[in-house]
């Protein structure tokens, strides 16, 4: 292979980016190398058999003629699947997904490695970035999240073939409290196994269903994802748009009916996506649905310990004394990235001034982590739970259409608290009331402000059941 050759490469290379874009370019073509150019013959390579495939289908044309473009006696185009080699990731990668080439990495002393089948389906399938210090043993396990760790583990465990637990497992919580870790932690549980295994943030999902519609690829995409054993999707509360829910919603109802297992993640419970159709509410909810709860001062403290336990393996002299772990534990409770930044604030006190780590020290630096408590997030159904029970009504009559005066009442009560005590908008509210129209919420929410104004002895009730709602 002549250096003339590495040039027209590079040169068709430089016409697919422009011609493609950056992102289609990247997920098909930026693992493809020229293996010899002779006899009119160009063959080039790909790590996979399904990138072959996917390239070979739907652009080895518009290679042949950028090739012809550069070379007219070039006259044919062939494909192979080179063998696996093991190598080292770049010190500076090119994008984002680069890291994923990584076959070996160094973590906190110990050894994390991807075997080759497992990296390059989730590469070629355009799996989202998994960060190697995310896996089950570095997951520390409380009170909190005992359930959904070893929900997990189960998912990680299973063989392919075996009946399924549960399915699907989906695991909410607020940020930074796991869910993340527990998914790719599943992923890197499955790195060489039998199954193959995927993780896809929402947003990674959206972009490679948009991405096959633009290049008219949709159907390949379909049976690339629903070909997956275990898929992974991360962060649900994102997925937008109608015809994305809608291919979301087929293959999760495709993978659960072929008994592939599902994980989702998301910052709330089914019930609570109003973006979603109800269908898709009502088959995640038909799962294990497992909240992952706020940290306890125990477990932070096995959280600060762990962490600085690792920043000692890179940094020898790295020392924190026990009150001030105590303190960090007591004081910043908000999630375990807050956990995490404290850690990385009082290492860089350490080494960059040189100075001991002391509790004065610590109080000073942790001043804007040191967050007021939040208040208790309400949820709908625990409006209309308690207004029920306070005005000796059903939840179905809250729904209903019906109009008699004892219901109606307390219904437009629950609407009105669902409004002063939820971030949902009037029209997701009127949706979680039967159906109703955003200017009936509008209605409610006015006469009980009313009524409040003009009642003490009512304004007091109202009162008492946001003290129930929010202790």
């Amino acid at each position: 292979m002549t250096s003339t050759d590495n040039e027209r490469w590079q040169q068709v290379k430089k016409r697919l980016r422009v011609e493609l874009g950056e992102d289609v370019f990247s997920s098909w073509f930026a693992r493809i190398e020229l293996e010899n150019a002779d006899n009119g013959t160009i063959r080039l390579s790909v790590p996979t058999r399904f990138l072959r495939n996917w390239i070979q289908s739907h652009y080895s044309e518009k290679v042949l003629g950028l090739w012809q473009a550069e070379d007219p006696l070039v006259s044919r185009l062939e494909l192979s699947v080179r063998s696996a080699t093991v190598r080292p990731l770049p010190t500076k990668p090119k994008a984002p997904d680069a890291q994923l080439h990584a076959r070996e990495a160094t973590l906190n002393g110990a050894e994390v490695r991807a075997s080759v089948p497992f990296m390059t389906v989730h590469e070629a399938l355009g799996g989202s970035p998994l960060d190697p210090r995310l896996t089950f043993e570095t997951f520390i396990v409380g009170r909190s999240n005992t359930l959904a760790n070893a929900a997990a583990r189960q998912v990680a465990t299973s063989r392919r073939g075996e009946p399924l637990m549960f399915n699907p497992l989906y695991i909410h919580s607020g940020v930074g409290l796991g869910k993340t870790h527990l998914l790719q932690a599943i992923t890197w549980a499955g790195n060489g196994g039998e199954r193959k295994v995927l993780y896809l943030t929402a947003e990674r999902f959206m972009y490679g269903f948009v991405s096959a519609l633009r290049t008219q690829t949709t159907l390949a995409f379909k049976e690339a994802v629903r070909a997956i054993d275990v898929l992974m999707i991360d962060d649900l509360q994102f997925l937008q748009g109608r015809s994305t829910q809608a291919e979301f919603c087929h293959t999760l109802n495709a993978l659960i009916d072929a008994g592939r297992q599902v994980v989702i993640a998301s910052d709330r419970p089914p019930a609570d996506l109003e973006s979603l159709d109800d269908r898709v509410r009502s088959r995640l909810a038909g799962g294990l649905v497992v909240e992952i709860g706020s940290l306890g001062e125990e477990l932070r403290l096995e959280i600060l310990k762990s962490r600085i336990a690792a920043a000692c393996i890179h940094h020898p002299g790295f020392d924190v004394p026990a009150p001030v772990l105590a303190f960090i534990a007591k004081s910043v409770t908000h999630n375990g990235r807050d956990l995490e930044g404290a850690v990385n604030r009082l290492l860089a006190h350490s080494k960059l001034t040189g100075q001991p780590v002391t509790l004065e020290m610590a109080e000073h630096e942790m001043r804007d982590l040191i967050r007021p408590a939040e208040p208790k997030r309400v949820r709908i159904e625990d409006i209309q739970r308690v207004v029920a029970r306070q005005y000796n009504v059903s939840r179905a009559d809250l729904l209903s259409s019906r109009r008699t005066a004892n219901v109606v009442r307390p219904r437009q009560v629950a609407m009105y608290l669902a409004k002063v005590l939820t971030l949902r908008s009037l029209p997701e509210i009127g949706r979680r009331f039967g159906g109703r129209d955003h200017t009936t919420v509008l209605h409610a929410v006015r006469k009980i402000e009313t009524l409040a104004g003009n009642d003490s002895a009512f304004a007091e009730e109202i009162e008492s059941l946001k003290r129930q709602l929010q202790d």
